[in-house]
């Protein structure tokens, strides 16, 4: 079995307002990537061309190995799970049971147990049209069933979009017992910090429709630290400070501490204070342009 659950390569799509592409990415099995960037970034498009309903205008896709220039074979579909951001407008004048039995029927793997079990976690109303439910109670239902069809590879657009802080944890909760159980690969679209601090074990940026790097998440919080150093600008330049804020006989840099640990030995700067940054920080800051170059995942150097 390949280590990789999706392959793009060189994939472009043209919308009537932007272009998606090139994007090159290699999704790694059985672990979890979660995909940020700002709105409009081509984060939902991404995971529609994974899941082959639009189909790109240039370049390929491999789906564990396996290339299909068509629509994707019903055994593979039958092995995708899919939450939309939008709600499925068929479902609507379903209740949850007739939507979960609709699935069911679809899907081979389908576990009715686990279904229900997941609904009573939830609390998901029974007996009422998915159109009647409030927007956190469809959310609910869309990932027990999601969860329910046992799927190899998941895709997540904006899960907890609707959800209160406790169902948010019970989601949480319910995809780490997935992860444990089960030998599943999760691509999730988010712009909540502490599902990527919870869940992701990379993370890929995405802007102006194109992707720009892959870092495994624990790396990219190695990559930046604060440091309060005696001087001016003139030493924060020798330690290649990234961004710089002036003080009273000192400076406060942001740095590659690799890097700057031995610039700042050669030229004998001071370091009075280090400070770690937190996963937001170092999300803005790679938004921003300032990944440090080498950077490495587990497959290349970015």
């Amino acid at each position: 079995m390949t280590d990789l659950a999706v392959k793009l390569s060189g994939v472009m799509k043209s919308g009537r307002r932007k272009i998606i592409g090139p994007i090159d990415l290699e999704i790694p099995a059985g672990h979890v990537t979660a995909v940020v960037g700002p709105n409009g970034s081509g984060k939902s498009t991404l995971l529609h061309l994974m899941m082959k309903t639009i189909h790109p205008d240039g370049g390929t896709l491999e789906w564990f190995g396996q290339h299909h220039d068509r629509s994707l074979p019903v055994e593979l579909q039958q092995h995708i799970g899919y939450v939309p951001e939008i709600s499925i407008y068929e479902e609507n004048s379903m209740t949850a049971e007739e939507a979960g039995a609709f699935r069911g029927y679809w899907y081979p793997k389908w576990d009715t147990a686990h279904f229900e079990e997941l609904l009573n976690r939830f609390g998901v109303p029974r007996g009422i049209r998915l159109s009647k439910m409030s927007k956190g109670e469809r959310r609910k239902f869309e990932i027990s069933a999601a969860l329910a069809c046992r799927p190899k590879l998941l895709l997540l657009d904006e899960p907890s979009s609707g959800l209160d802080p406790f169902a948010w944890r019970e989601m949480i909760g319910a995809l780490r017992t997935l992860l444990a159980e089960e030998e599943i690969t999760i691509v999730l679209c988010t712009h909540i910090v502490d599902e990527i601090r919870k869940l992701a074990d990379y993370v890929i940026l995405m802007r102006d429709g194109r992707n720009y790097g892959m870092v495994e998440k624990d790396a990219l919080l190695a990559c930046f630290q604060e440091w309060w150093i005696r001087g001016g600008q003139e030493e924060a330049r020798r330690l290649g400070a990234l961004e710089t804020e002036p003080g009273l006989g000192m400076v406060k840099v942001l740095v590659n501490p690799v890097q700057a640990e031995k610039l700042a030995e050669a030229a004998r700067i001071e370091v009075l204070r280090r400070r770690s940054i937190e996963m937001e920080e170092a999300l803005e800051l790679w938004i921003k342009g300032h990944l440090p170059e080498g950077l490495k995942w587990n497959r290349g150097t970015l």
